[in-house]
């Protein structure tokens, strides 16, 4: 896949990168084009698609790769201390500051900086984030001492920052501060021929890490797993194969979108509008964890309002699975299609 003289360097880089479609080749061009400058580069991709893999390949192929690699996801972080961990704080800035910190700028110095969930960044923080962009300094909290520092920024997120800055969500000059080289990763469901080598590099993994000999993958199920759409995308795949690794018996993976708790009570393929939808909002629920609300939750992803989404889950008779038995899952299933009418 890599002609170059610098291959063998490339590999390491990409070494955690599975795949060769045309689509994900297109992007780890780009990744090797840019990764030497200091240019700042945002990635864009849907929640899964493994955005931090490429950031540390940027990091990899530059002159930093000796350096620090540091990461930050700004959608883990309560808002009211994201401040510090960008910029650290000095003794007493604020209460239970009881001594001084190093932020995640101060760590990276010399290195590359990963700020996942940059669309999560509130408003009153992204004047901040501009300056030490541009100046490459800033004070920590509660400070007054100006620090300079040497850091590549790179940037990820799932969210539309162009809409965001329609609504006054995200500033315009620090969008175009990070929007320097944008590389848009492709969702799993765009390179369908990457998904057998993903699958079997998961089933080597987990079969090692769990000590389970996995020594064949009926076609049945790798035929399943490639036309699945995967809206959790790598991230939902990774978690499926581990689960089919912890199920398998015999030294044979079976398909594990049997084994998920909505497809338990599927019985064959929908076949109406309202069986569609309903399958649509139990996939996306899956992939995400059952999560509703929140920017990666199944709301956000399917482009709903979460009061919106909670009244078709109630007229369609979906609950979350608990404790109950593949009996009972089934059967409230049918009682519920038959029940409900047409939406």
């Amino acid at each position: 896949m890599f002609t170059n003289g610098n291959q063998v360097s490339h590999e390491r880089a990409f070494e955690q990168v599975i795949g060769n479609s045309a689509a994900l080749v297109s992007v780890l061009e780009k990744i090797k084009r840019v990764a030497p400058t200091d240019a700042i580069v945002l990635i864009e991709g849907e929640t899964g698609t493994g955005k931090e893999l490429i950031a540390r390949a940027v990091h990899n192929l530059s002159s930093r790769r000796g350096q620090s690699f540091v990461r930050l996801n700004c959608a883990a972080i309560p808002l009211d201390l994201l401040e510090s961990e960008l910029f650290g704080h000095e003794k007493g800035a604020f209460t239970g500051a009881i001594s001084q910190r190093i932020g995640r700028f101060e760590l990276a110095d010399k290195g590359t900086l990963f700020l996942d969930e940059v669309g999560d960044m509130p408003p009153a923080l992204q004047p901040k984030l501009l300056r030490v962009l541009q100046e490459q300094e800033f004070e920590r909290l509660g400070g007054t001492r100006t620090h300079r520092v040497d850091v590549r920024l790179v940037a990820a997120t799932n969210r539309n920052l162009p809409e965001m800055m329609e609504q006054g969500k995200f500033r315009e000059d620090l969008y175009y501060r990070l929007n320097v080289f944008p590389v848009l990763l492709p969702p799993l469901r765009e390179r369908r021929e990457d998904i057998p080598a993903l699958v079997k590099h998961f089933v080597e993994v987990f079969g090692r890490r769990m000590r389970r000999q996995i020594e064949h993958i009926p076609q049945e199920t790798m035929s399943a797993l490639s036309s699945y759409e995967w809206p959790g995308n790598i991230r939902e795949l990774q978690n499926l194969i581990e689960r089919a690794v912890i199920l398998s018996k015999d030294g044979v993976l079976r398909n594990p979108l049997r084994t998920t708790p909505w497809r338990q009570g599927t019985i064959g393929p929908p076949t109406t509008l309202r069986g569609a939808e309903r399958e649509l909002i139990l996939r996306t629920l899956e992939a995400v964890g059952w999560v509703i609300g929140g920017t990666a939750g199944a709301a956000a992803k399917l482009g709903l309002k979460r009061t919106t989404l909670i009244n078709k889950m109630q007229k369609l008779g979906i609950f979350r699975p608990r404790l109950q038995s593949r009996q009972e899952v089934m059967l409230r299933t049918v009682e519920t299609l038959s029940s409900v009418p047409n939406i």
